[in-house]
């Protein structure tokens, strides 16, 4: 149920603009391959939410690829038919892009494969996840007008391939470039909070590649532990909404042991959600996500300027 701030795009140019980002995440040992078709109709999608699905199948990608591998992005121009409806429930007839990410990693057994959408459904061990990456995926298509679809064979790899309905409107003016590099920097220590991996990635590279000492953490209680590695914290980067302890519940506690602690919350709930929080007061420093790695990089800077 994120807010989308919905653009009319060209889905290679969100592809484009996030495969540096993606080949610093897979590292040296996932080969990452992009094939973008040169006759593709525009779509209507947020585009910092297109390039978080990008980020969240290429991170599960790379946990089935533990020992290296393939990862092949490839966009297409499709028809879907009756007969493709009738076997795919939540798909639609019509004329779509087809986004497809795949690997060539262990693959998933059909017991795994059909619950891989549910949220905090996870294969992973206790603490290695959340079980909602996936989750987030297929909620961000869905709420795109899209559909999304797992083929995968045990041993031989996954594809996700995800649908994204046409449209004729023409593209938005000044297309802003969600993961291009960002130009203020900065040599803070700064202590980051978020139990979405996915989201964590992302932040973590943005706030790094500018300069900042960033120890990052999955959890409040993660984070409490943590502490001790950083002289000092002069910025808390933290989710509100995380199990156990709360974003605010975390600042609070961090404040007393690091007065001159600044702090940045960050939240994709609407604002009912963060006030029921406590979090939004004039003088409290808030980033609605998604956000992308310039905005966040920006949004940092103004806090620790005191801006």
């Amino acid at each position: 149920q994120a807010v989308l701030e919905t653009k009319v795009l060209d889905v290679n140019d969100v592809v484009r603009d996030a495969e540096s980002l993606l080949r610093r995440m897979l590292g040296e040992d996932i080969s990452l391959t992009t094939l973008l078709s040169a006759d593709l109709h525009r779509v209507n999608i947020d585009p910092g939410q297109l390039g978080q699905v990008l980020i969240n199948l290429a991170l599960n990608a790379r946990d089935a690829m533990p020992e290296g591998g393939q990862l092949t992005v490839q966009t297409s121009l499709v028809s879907l038919d009756a007969e493709y409806v009738a076997t795919h429930p939540e798909s639609l007839t019509g004329e779509f892009v087809k986004l497809a990410i795949s690997d060539n990693g262990s693959g998933m057994a059909p017991d795994v494969s059909a619950h891989v959408f549910e949220p905090f459904f996870t294969t992973k061990v206790v603490g290695k996840g959340t079980g909602l990456g996936l989750a987030t995926v297929h909620g961000i298509v869905k709420q795109s007008g899209g559909s999304v679809n797992v083929y995968t064979e045990l041993g031989l790899g996954t594809t996700f391939s995800i649908y994204l309905p046409t449209v004729d409107t023409p593209a938005t003016e000044h297309q802003p470039q969600p993961f291009a590099p960002i130009v203020s920097r900065g040599t803070e220590n700064i202590l980051l909070v978020e139990d979405d991996d996915a989201v964590r990635a992302i932040a973590f590279l943005a706030l790094t590649d500018q300069g900042y000492a960033v120890e990052q953490a999955s959890s409040g209680a993660m984070a409490l532990g943590r502490l001790d590695l950083f002289c000092h914290v002069d910025l808390l980067v933290t989710d509100v909404v995380m199990p156990g302890i709360s974003g605010r519940a975390l600042a609070e506690e961090l404040a007393t042991r690091c007065p001159a602690m600044k702090v940045l919350f960050l939240s994709g709930y609407t604002d009912d959600a963060v006030i029921r929080h406590g979090i939004l007061r004039e003088d409290v420093s808030f980033l609605q996500k998604p956000y992308t790695p310039r905005t966040l990089a920006r949004k940092v800077r103004e806090v620790l300027d005191g801006r």
